[in-house]
């Protein structure tokens, strides 16, 4: 690989991960939720795999193909000046080469990097450990052939789907790292504890899951649980389906139209769109 140059996007996204001093991955899933969080903040945009799929009207897990998943990336690379990191899931098939192809198209795409499970999918069983290791080292090998920084996170998702415990998802982690894997998650362990424990054990970047029960952490006690990056999955777009459920309900049920009276302002939207729109300048 040649020298990446630090104004790339893959670099700015590499420069973001400071164990203790964790950014918000903000998960967007279209152009109007990634400019808005882009003027409200965030620092990086992430895809969501079950946000996206949710777009379509299709379920989560493995309900978009790889060309869905790399178009809709590529809308929101072109949507703001930001990093863009993809939720790709498994890689879109279980063969080592499928994720380093994986890599090598979300690169084309423009994207800064993305993230890799070990999930057998359409099921919900993980990879023979050798297997999930080799899927991994195959990205990390296409990864480092590219012209540009692109940063690669390994995901233990045994945890989440109930098909190994934290210990084995340690294992996993330490062999993702063993094999050059820039970032590593296991989302929502236990508790705050086998986070830090997670932390704790790998001197690689990990990444944090704001759902469920940890949406009561506070960014800082995720800080001090060693956390480098903190994703909300699909979490705001089930906040936003949340709003839309609750409004419906009362106005079918109930005729009660009160539950639009707290959108925000029509031209706050505008000037938001605006700002995050930015002076996009693709890498």
């Amino acid at each position: 690989m040649s020298d990446p140059s630090t104004d790339t996007a893959g670099a700015r996204f590499r420069a973001l991960h400071r164990p203790g001093q964790p950014f918000v991955l903000a998960n967007a899933w279209d152009v109007g939720s990634a400019r808005m969080l882009a003027a409200l903040g965030a620092e990086a945009i992430g895809t969501s795999s079950a946000a996206h799929a949710f777009t379509l009207g299709r379920p989560d897990m493995g309900g978009v193909s790889r060309d869905e998943a790399i178009a809709h990336a590529e809308t929101l690379v072109a949507a703001t000046p930001l990093p863009v990191s993809g939720d790709f899931e498994n890689g879109f098939g279980p063969e080592p080469e499928t994720v380093a192809e994986t890599v090598r198209l979300a690169a084309e795409a423009g994207l800064a990097g993305i993230s890799i499970e070990d999930t057998d999918l359409p099921g919900t069983g993980a990879y023979e450990f050798e297997l999930a290791v080799d899927r991994i080292r195959a990205g990390v090998e296409a990864a480092r052939a590219l012209d540009d920084d692109f940063v690669l996170l390994a995901r233990a998702d045994g945890v989440l789907n109930r098909s190994y415990d934290v210990d084995e998802g340690i294992r996993r982690l330490l062999a993702y790292e063993g094999v050059g894997a820039d970032a590593l998650y296991l989302p929502l362990p236990p508790d705050l504890d086998s986070l830090r424990r997670i932390c704790e054990s790998v001197s690689t970047p990990v990444n944090a899951l704001v759902a469920g029960p940890f949406t009561r952490h506070s960014r800082q006690e995720l800080a001090d649980a060693g956390v480098a990056r903190i994703s909300l999955g699909s979490s705001l777009a089930r906040a936003t389906h949340r709003v839309i459920a609750e409004a419906a309900r009362a106005m079918f049920s109930d005729g009660d139209f009160t539950p639009l009276a707290n959108g925000i302002g029509g031209s706050e939207v505008d000037r938001l769109l605006e700002e995050g729109a930015g002076t996009a300048t693709r890498p």
